[in-house]
């Protein structure tokens, strides 16, 4: 019986999902035709904080639903000072749907709004892809060693996408997150990548490193964020079912050490192995915490 009310709170969560952003939706087509009509010098200015204000309208209602209908309980375990005047590089893992919601949690208001990377097949996504685009997030294009070997020339494709990205984000302080590991974890995957940590896959060094190269002057820190959860990883069901109970989030601030800002990652084999001897470090620290929390 439990299960059954369970799966009508799952429905119900999705449906009231559905519904809101589909009503969000209005205001976000209009954010996007001021946008259009703004001259572009003017946009950072007048368009851009209307589509953040939207955004923000979405991301406060749907924590709302989530901490009094669905109680889940985040819980930063680490409080540190934050700003929402800083450039800030977002560092996490990443085991599920639910640590984009858990990263709002605890940075909503409290740091500019987190722009993610997406993939960009998700641009296609109605109201959702539109208002990504509106809020400038990068759209990357993933492509497979085979496909590069046939097509060199769309080998810096990401690293244009970045660049491209990171010029809008030099405008006005900007939270830039990166899920290093590149997809959620699982324990296929964990054995498939012979990965030296318990709880982690390996980090992917290239797309951060762009983005310091790109922006690494700017950047007032670097927030390490590690997600764990009680109990199983919640899937995206689980949580609209109410299942996911306990979401710990420790935050750890630190810098860009200085050698790497100006370094050249594609070009150098040196900074390359140092860049990821760098991240292996941060993620041995962050393995040590996932354990310490799966207890």
């Amino acid at each position: 019986m439990k299960r059954f009310f369970q799966a009508l709170l799952g429905a119900l969560s999705i449906f009231m999902l559905v519904v809101f952003t589909l009503f969000i939706g209005i205001f976000v087509f209009s954010a996007i035709l001021l946008r259009v009509i703004t001259p572009v010098s003017l946009r950072h200015k007048i368009a851009s904080p209307v589509m953040v204000g939207v955004a923000n309208c979405w991301i406060s209602t749907n924590l709302w639903w989530m901490r009094h209908v669905l109680r889940i309980k985040f819980i930063n375990v680490n409080p540190v000072p934050l700003s929402m005047n800083q450039w800030s590089l977002v560092i996490s893992n990443h085991r599920s749907w639910v640590d984009i919601f858990a990263l709002f949690a605890v940075f909503h208001r409290k740091i500019p709004i987190l722009k993610f990377f997406i993939k960009k097949e998700m641009a296609r996504y109605p109201v959702v892809g539109q208002a990504w685009w509106a809020l400038d997030y990068p759209f990357m294009q993933r492509h497979s060693k085979s496909y590069l070997a046939k097509n060199p020339g769309k080998v810096n494709d990401d690293l244009i996408a970045t660049k491209k990205a990171c010029e809008k984000f030099s405008l006005q302080p900007t939270s830039v997150v990166n899920f290093l590991e590149g997809t959620r974890f699982s324990a296929e995957k964990h054995s498939k990548s012979k990965s030296p940590f318990k709880h982690l896959l390996k980090p992917k060094a290239g797309g951060i490193a762009f983005t310091i190269q790109a922006l690494g002057e700017k950047f007032s820190t670097v927030l390490d964020v590690t997600i764990g959860y009680e109990g199983q990883t919640p899937s995206f069901w689980d949580m609209a079912c109410g299942r996911v109970g306990k979401v710990l989030v420790h935050v750890e601030p630190t810098d860009v050490p200085a050698k790497f800002i100006a370094m050249d990652y594609r070009s150098s084999s040196e900074n390359r192995v140092a860049f990821q001897e760098w991240l292996n470090q941060r993620w041995k620290i962050k393995d040590a915490l996932l354990e310490k929390m799966s207890k």
